[in-house]
């Protein structure tokens, strides 16, 4: 039988990805530790900042709000988050949230089961500003057969 170990990932061990809008930083994920079920995050966002709209077709997304004043959007219908709430997003509803207060907002995802592959499990439906003024940024070296708008496009089970 194959023991398997914890594993411990500091927040500035991640790389920060703003492609989708926000500061989104995957943790602990099948690359970083071994996860089999599902991947786990925290989002960061700025006020005035959103996280585009994208919908996960295999997963469900748990959302914890740390701090901060978030609105969500949940199949074109807004709701409030405030701290020390949480919010489970059903498979294949599209959301994106906002930052509308005055301070940084953070909110803890989780996502599970994974897809049966990473290029499955995430599929963004509208760009943000920063993903399009990040682009030229971002083709360089990668991969150019890549899923666009509208198409899944995550790749590492975790959010990119």
């Amino acid at each position: 039988m194959i023991k398997k170990h914890p594993r411990i990932v500091d927040l500035s061990e991640t790389e920060p990805n703003t492609r989708r809008g926000g500061d989104i930083r995957a943790m602990l994920t099948p690359a970083t530790a071994g996860s089999t079920s599902g991947f786990m995050g925290l989002a960061i966002i700025q006020p005035g900042e959103r996280i585009g709209e994208h919908y996960h077709p295999y997963s469900e997304e748990f959302v914890y709000v740390v701090n901060g004043k978030l609105e969500v959007d949940l199949d074109d219908e807004a709701f409030a988050l405030q701290p020390e709430q949480g919010l489970l997003i059903p498979i294949n509803m599209r959301h994106r949230f906002r930052n509308v207060g005055d301070t940084e907002a953070r909110m803890v995802f989780h996502l599970g089961p994974l897809a049966p592959r990473p290029s499955l499990g995430h599929v963004d439906t509208e760009e943000t500003d920063d993903a399009v003024s990040g682009r030229a940024m971002a083709t360089a070296g990668a991969d150019r057969s890549a899923p666009d708008n509208g198409r899944p496009s995550e790749r590492s089970g975790a959010i990119k």
